[in-house]
């Protein structure tokens, strides 16, 4: 099981293991890395050497680009710092799958930590409301290099503590978009990873409940006899977790009493704030807001 540590992700303001309809994310098999806001280049996670770079056709949005590409780097372990790379069956080297990137590299061209890549770009594989990132996998080179999925399970090294953030729903809008607005609250401490807490005090990822399932921190390994046990978030159970992945209930996520597409979850390292994903909302900076979340079977409380 390949491990991301401290050094590796420090590089990025954010990431996220689940926050992402695209398959890889399903089990936390691949990460996605924000940059900073300002900077439209995509800083490369990995160093290595650039093997392929394959164009595809993406699902057609008004705001995405028309094509996406899988950009193959074979990965140095150790010119990686924050990279631990487990042994696989065919003791073939590992390679990153990239993508999001209009790449600015060849293949035979190297790459070190943190060097531009090229241009991140739009693509049909996210949603409006989610910012621009570069996507990482890690695949050994003897397996299928292109589909979509066949990446094992990403780890988080025992370097990257993430502070729990518990929450009561309330907040003043910081930040608005045509899909989603961003609040102060859950505030960052200040210092280190931190995410919003279930109710239990376990950090969440994902998209509560606009994508299938998400993920809690706290642990990397399956739970013994693959035991459910209850998430619960602002007082309502929202799902059921084996151990850190989580398949989210029948609830829905509610701004101001109305029904919005959901809480965008993510780990942050200098800012947090709740991200309610809301279209065609008319909040604007300043709202003071309440967020709550309630099961969809109850039809008097979702109005």
């Amino acid at each position: 099981m390949p491990t991301l540590g401290d050094a590796l992700l420090s590089r990025y303001p954010r990431f996220s293991l689940y926050n992402s309809p695209y398959p890889a994310h399903d089990l936390g098999c691949a990460v996605d890395l924000y940059p900073d806001r300002d900077d439209d280049l995509a800083p490369s996670p990995v160093a290595g050497t650039v093997l392929d770079i394959q164009e595809r056709r993406v699902p057609e949005k008004t705001y995405a680009e028309a094509t996406d590409t899988v950009l193959l780097l074979s990965v140095e372990e150790e010119a990686t710092p924050g990279l631990t790379l487990d042994g696989n069956e065919y003791d073939e080297e590992w390679v990153a799958r990239v993508l999001h990137v209009d790449p600015a590299v060849a293949p035979g061209d190297r790459v070190e930590p943190g060097e531009p890549l090229g241009r991140l770009v739009r693509s049909g594989f996210f949603a409006p409301w989610v910012a621009n990132h570069v996507h990482l996998e890690l695949r050994h080179r003897g397996a299928n290099l292109l589909r979509a999925r066949g990446s094992p399970r990403l780890s988080l090294g025992a370097d990257v503590g993430i502070t729990p953030i518990g929450w009561d729903g309330h907040g003043t809008v910081v930040e608005v978009g045509e899909t989603y607005v961003r609040l102060d609250r859950p505030a960052h401490p200040g210092d280190g990873w931190a995410a919003l807490a279930s109710d239990e005090g376990r950090p969440l990822d994902g998209g509560l409940r606009h994508y299938a399932g998400g993920g809690r921190f706290g642990s990397n390994a399956p739970a013994a006899g693959g035991r459910e046990e209850p998430v619960t978030l602002l007082g309502q159970r929202v799902g059921v977790a084996r151990d850190r992945d989580v398949t989210w209930g029948d609830v829905a996520v509610r701004l101001d009493g109305e029904p919005v597409t959901g809480l965008s979850l993510f780990v942050g390292r200098e800012e947090l704030g709740a991200k309610v994903v809301a279209r065609g909302h008319d909040h604007a900076v300043g709202d003071e807001v309440v967020v709550d979340v309630v099961p969809t079977d109850d039809p008097a409380r979702l109005g």
